[in-house]
Protein backbone atom coordinates (compact mmCIF):
# COMPACT_ATOMS: atom_id res chain seq x y z
CA UNK A 1 0.00 0.00 0.00
CA UNK A 2 1.29 3.48 -0.93
CA UNK A 3 1.15 5.36 2.85
CA UNK A 4 1.29 8.48 0.74
CA UNK A 5 -1.40 7.63 -0.98
CA UNK A 6 -3.28 6.21 1.61
CA UNK A 7 -2.81 9.87 4.23
CA UNK A 8 -3.69 11.99 1.19
CA UNK A 9 -7.34 10.02 1.00
CA UNK A 10 -7.85 10.42 4.81
CA UNK A 11 -6.73 14.02 4.75
CA UNK A 12 -6.79 15.45 1.56
CA UNK A 13 -4.30 16.48 -0.67
CA UNK A 14 -1.35 19.57 -0.39
CA UNK A 15 -0.60 21.73 -2.71
CA UNK A 16 1.85 24.40 -3.17
CA UNK A 17 2.45 27.50 -5.17
CA UNK A 18 6.17 28.65 -5.05
CA UNK A 19 6.60 32.04 -6.30
CA UNK A 20 9.50 30.76 -7.94
CA UNK A 21 8.77 30.84 -11.57
CA UNK A 22 11.01 27.49 -12.33
CA UNK A 23 9.93 25.55 -9.51
CA UNK A 24 5.87 27.24 -10.37
CA UNK A 25 6.16 25.87 -13.76
CA UNK A 26 7.52 22.28 -12.57
CA UNK A 27 4.43 21.75 -9.92
CA UNK A 28 1.91 23.24 -11.98
CA UNK A 29 -0.36 21.70 -15.44
CA UNK A 30 -2.67 23.27 -17.41
CA UNK A 31 -5.61 20.64 -18.37
CA UNK A 32 -8.73 20.81 -20.49
CA UNK A 33 -10.76 21.01 -16.94
CA UNK A 34 -8.67 23.84 -15.48
CA UNK A 35 -5.24 24.46 -13.81
CA UNK A 36 -3.81 21.58 -11.72
CA UNK A 37 -0.99 21.39 -9.02
CA UNK A 38 1.08 18.92 -7.71
CA UNK A 39 0.54 17.51 -4.32
CA UNK A 40 3.90 17.58 -2.14
CA UNK A 41 2.71 14.61 -0.44
CA UNK A 42 2.07 11.88 -3.20
CA UNK A 43 2.85 13.94 -6.52
CA UNK A 44 0.03 13.56 -8.11
CA UNK A 45 -1.89 16.43 -10.05
CA UNK A 46 -4.69 17.55 -8.22
CA UNK A 47 -7.54 19.60 -10.05
CA UNK A 48 -8.37 23.50 -8.54
CA UNK A 49 -6.66 26.24 -6.58
CA UNK A 50 -3.36 25.26 -4.46
CA UNK A 51 -4.19 25.03 -0.86
CA UNK A 52 -0.65 27.13 0.01
CA UNK A 53 1.30 29.82 -1.59
CA UNK A 54 4.55 31.39 -0.99
CA UNK A 55 8.23 31.64 -1.26
CA UNK A 56 9.68 28.31 -1.91
CA UNK A 57 11.27 28.00 1.11
CA UNK A 58 8.39 28.87 2.94
CA UNK A 59 6.41 25.86 1.51
CA UNK A 60 5.87 22.64 4.85
CA UNK A 61 7.83 19.98 5.31
CA UNK A 62 5.48 17.10 4.34
CA UNK A 63 6.20 13.91 6.04
CA UNK A 64 6.32 11.38 3.00
CA UNK A 65 8.14 8.12 1.92
CA UNK A 66 10.35 6.66 4.67
CA UNK A 67 9.73 9.84 6.82
CA UNK A 68 5.40 9.06 6.78
CA UNK A 69 6.06 6.01 7.48
CA UNK A 70 8.21 6.76 11.18
CA UNK A 71 5.37 8.87 11.74
CA UNK A 72 2.98 6.62 11.72
CA UNK A 73 5.39 4.35 13.99
CA UNK A 74 5.78 7.05 16.55
CA UNK A 75 1.99 7.54 16.58
CA UNK A 76 1.17 3.65 16.92
CA UNK A 77 3.98 3.96 19.97
CA UNK A 78 2.08 7.26 21.36
CA UNK A 79 -1.36 5.10 21.40
CA UNK A 80 0.32 2.27 23.08
CA UNK A 81 2.06 5.08 25.71
CA UNK A 82 -1.80 6.24 26.24
CA UNK A 83 -3.47 3.17 27.19
CA UNK A 84 -0.43 2.13 29.08
CA UNK A 85 -0.58 6.01 30.89
CA UNK A 86 -4.80 5.40 31.48
CA UNK A 87 -4.46 2.30 33.26
CA UNK A 88 -1.66 3.15 35.77
CA UNK A 89 -3.48 6.46 36.27
CA UNK A 90 -6.68 3.84 37.01
CA UNK A 91 -4.92 1.45 39.23
CA UNK A 92 -3.54 4.99 40.84
CA UNK A 93 -6.47 6.30 41.31
CA UNK A 94 -7.95 2.46 42.37
CA UNK A 95 -5.45 2.41 45.22
CA UNK A 96 -6.30 5.27 46.49
CA UNK A 97 -9.93 4.12 46.48
CA UNK A 98 -8.93 0.93 48.48
CA UNK A 99 -6.95 2.94 50.80
CA UNK A 100 -10.39 4.91 52.19
CA UNK A 101 -12.16 1.62 52.35
CA UNK A 102 -9.12 -0.59 53.63
CA UNK A 103 -10.63 -1.68 56.75
CA UNK A 104 -14.07 -2.73 55.25
CA UNK A 105 -11.86 -4.72 52.91
CA UNK A 106 -9.72 -6.13 55.42
CA UNK A 107 -12.31 -7.91 57.63
CA UNK A 108 -13.89 -9.01 54.11
CA UNK A 109 -10.92 -10.80 52.74
CA UNK A 110 -10.36 -12.60 56.85
CA UNK A 111 -13.99 -13.51 56.92
CA UNK A 112 -14.72 -14.94 53.01
CA UNK A 113 -11.18 -16.48 52.44
CA UNK A 114 -11.50 -18.66 54.63
CA UNK A 115 -14.95 -19.99 53.31
CA UNK A 116 -14.08 -20.91 50.09
CA UNK A 117 -11.47 -23.21 51.69
CA UNK A 118 -13.74 -26.35 51.63
CA UNK A 119 -14.17 -26.22 47.73
CA UNK A 120 -10.60 -25.14 46.95
CA UNK A 121 -9.57 -28.65 48.78
CA UNK A 122 -12.24 -30.57 46.44
CA UNK A 123 -10.68 -29.63 43.09
CA UNK A 124 -6.52 -29.42 44.89
CA UNK A 125 -5.96 -25.90 44.98
CA UNK A 126 -4.14 -25.70 48.39
CA UNK A 127 -5.90 -21.95 49.26
CA UNK A 128 -3.25 -21.62 51.86
CA UNK A 129 0.21 -21.87 49.49
CA UNK A 130 -1.40 -19.71 46.73
CA UNK A 131 0.32 -16.70 44.95
CA UNK A 132 -2.68 -14.94 44.06
CA UNK A 133 -3.90 -15.36 47.70
CA UNK A 134 -1.02 -14.11 49.12
CA UNK A 135 -0.75 -11.36 47.30
CA UNK A 136 -4.26 -9.82 48.09
CA UNK A 137 -3.00 -10.65 51.33
CA UNK A 138 -0.31 -8.80 51.11
CA UNK A 139 -1.94 -5.34 49.54
CA UNK A 140 -5.19 -5.47 52.24
CA UNK A 141 -2.53 -6.05 54.98
CA UNK A 142 0.21 -3.23 53.66
CA UNK A 143 0.18 0.19 56.01
CA UNK A 144 -1.82 3.39 54.71
CA UNK A 145 1.38 5.41 54.26
CA UNK A 146 3.05 2.51 51.94
CA UNK A 147 -0.74 2.65 50.33
CA UNK A 148 -0.47 6.72 49.48
CA UNK A 149 3.35 5.90 47.98
CA UNK A 150 2.19 3.63 45.67
CA UNK A 151 -0.76 5.67 44.59
CA UNK A 152 1.27 8.58 44.06
CA UNK A 153 3.91 6.68 42.13
CA UNK A 154 1.40 4.98 39.66
CA UNK A 155 0.06 8.78 39.36
CA UNK A 156 3.40 10.44 38.53
CA UNK A 157 3.96 7.36 36.38
CA UNK A 158 0.95 7.41 34.40
CA UNK A 159 1.34 11.41 33.98
CA UNK A 160 4.53 10.73 32.70
CA UNK A 161 3.44 7.97 30.03
CA UNK A 162 0.45 10.48 28.93
CA UNK A 163 3.37 12.97 28.51
CA UNK A 164 5.89 10.73 26.45
CA UNK A 165 2.95 9.76 24.23
CA UNK A 166 1.96 13.73 23.88
CA UNK A 167 5.05 14.16 22.26
CA UNK A 168 5.28 11.05 20.13
CA UNK A 169 1.89 11.98 18.52
CA UNK A 170 3.31 15.35 18.42
CA UNK A 171 6.11 14.12 16.73
CA UNK A 172 8.14 16.37 18.72
CA UNK A 173 11.97 16.05 18.71
CA UNK A 174 11.43 16.38 22.55
CA UNK A 175 9.04 13.55 22.78
CA UNK A 176 12.00 11.19 21.17
CA UNK A 177 14.30 12.11 23.43
CA UNK A 178 11.91 11.49 26.32
CA UNK A 179 10.79 8.34 25.12
CA UNK A 180 14.23 6.76 24.95
CA UNK A 181 15.05 7.80 28.17
CA UNK A 182 12.11 6.93 30.22
CA UNK A 183 11.85 3.00 27.85
CA UNK A 184 15.26 2.99 28.53
CA UNK A 185 15.39 3.12 32.03
CA UNK A 186 12.55 0.82 32.83
CA UNK A 187 14.44 -2.14 30.39
CA UNK A 188 16.63 -3.39 33.68
CA UNK A 189 13.06 -3.81 35.42
CA UNK A 190 11.67 -5.81 32.93
CA UNK A 191 15.04 -8.21 32.46
CA UNK A 192 14.83 -8.46 36.54
CA UNK A 193 10.73 -9.29 35.98
CA UNK A 194 12.26 -12.27 33.82
CA UNK A 195 14.44 -13.58 36.10
CA UNK A 196 12.22 -13.90 38.61
CA UNK A 197 9.12 -15.40 36.79
CA UNK A 198 9.27 -15.63 32.39
CA UNK A 199 6.21 -15.04 30.95
CA UNK A 200 5.00 -14.53 27.23
CA UNK A 201 3.83 -11.11 28.35
CA UNK A 202 7.14 -10.02 29.80
CA UNK A 203 9.17 -11.02 27.03
CA UNK A 204 6.79 -9.40 24.97
CA UNK A 205 7.07 -6.00 26.21
CA UNK A 206 10.66 -6.16 26.45
CA UNK A 207 11.45 -6.91 22.73
CA UNK A 208 8.94 -4.05 22.27
CA UNK A 209 10.89 -2.03 24.32
CA UNK A 210 14.29 -2.93 23.05
CA UNK A 211 13.10 -2.50 19.89
CA UNK A 212 11.31 0.68 19.95
CA UNK A 213 14.64 1.74 21.65
CA UNK A 214 17.53 0.94 18.77
CA UNK A 215 14.61 2.18 16.79
CA UNK A 216 14.87 5.88 18.13
CA UNK A 217 17.97 5.89 18.56
CA UNK A 218 18.77 4.87 14.92
CA UNK A 219 16.20 6.35 12.78
CA UNK A 220 15.79 8.99 14.63
CA UNK A 221 19.43 9.82 15.18
CA UNK A 222 19.49 10.85 18.69
CA UNK A 223 22.60 11.79 20.97
CA UNK A 224 24.25 12.29 17.80
CA UNK A 225 24.09 8.89 16.48
CA UNK A 226 24.16 8.93 12.66
CA UNK A 227 25.31 12.64 12.52
CA UNK A 228 22.60 13.31 14.74
CA UNK A 229 19.89 16.49 14.55
CA UNK A 230 21.97 18.41 11.61
CA UNK A 231 21.69 15.29 9.30
CA UNK A 232 18.03 14.45 10.53
CA UNK A 233 17.44 17.89 9.65
CA UNK A 234 18.84 17.58 6.35
CA UNK A 235 17.18 13.89 5.64
CA UNK A 236 13.95 15.44 6.31
CA UNK A 237 14.68 18.55 3.68
CA UNK A 238 15.94 15.87 1.44
CA UNK A 239 12.70 13.85 1.34
CA UNK A 240 10.69 17.12 0.58
CA UNK A 241 8.66 17.01 -2.55
CA UNK A 242 9.30 20.83 -3.38
CA UNK A 243 12.76 20.61 -2.47
CA UNK A 244 13.59 17.53 -4.99
CA UNK A 245 12.03 19.53 -7.56
CA UNK A 246 14.17 23.15 -6.55
CA UNK A 247 17.27 20.50 -7.08
CA UNK A 248 15.84 19.20 -10.46
CA UNK A 249 15.38 22.96 -11.43
CA UNK A 250 18.88 24.05 -10.21
CA UNK A 251 20.43 20.48 -12.06
CA UNK A 252 18.72 21.82 -15.33
CA UNK A 253 19.68 25.37 -15.19
CA UNK A 254 23.61 23.97 -14.38
CA UNK A 255 23.15 21.74 -17.32
CA UNK A 256 21.56 24.27 -19.87
CA UNK A 257 24.27 26.53 -18.72
CA UNK A 258 27.34 23.90 -19.61
CA UNK A 259 25.69 23.50 -22.96
CA UNK A 260 26.04 27.48 -23.65
CA UNK A 261 29.11 27.44 -22.65
CA UNK A 262 30.14 24.64 -24.76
Amino acid sequence: MDLNLWVCGRRGHLTYAPVEDDLRARLHAETALGAAWRCLRCGDFVLGEPRMAGPAADAPLVPRGRALRDAIILRLLALERFTKGLLVLAAGYGVIQFRDSRDAIQRAFHEDIPLLKPFTDKIGWNLENSTIVETIRRVVEARSDTLLWVAIALIVYGVLQLVEGTGLWLLKRWGEYFALIATSLGLPIEIYELTERITWFRIAALVINVAAVVYLLVAKRLFGVRGGHAAYEAERHEMSLLEVEHAAARQTADERTSVAAG
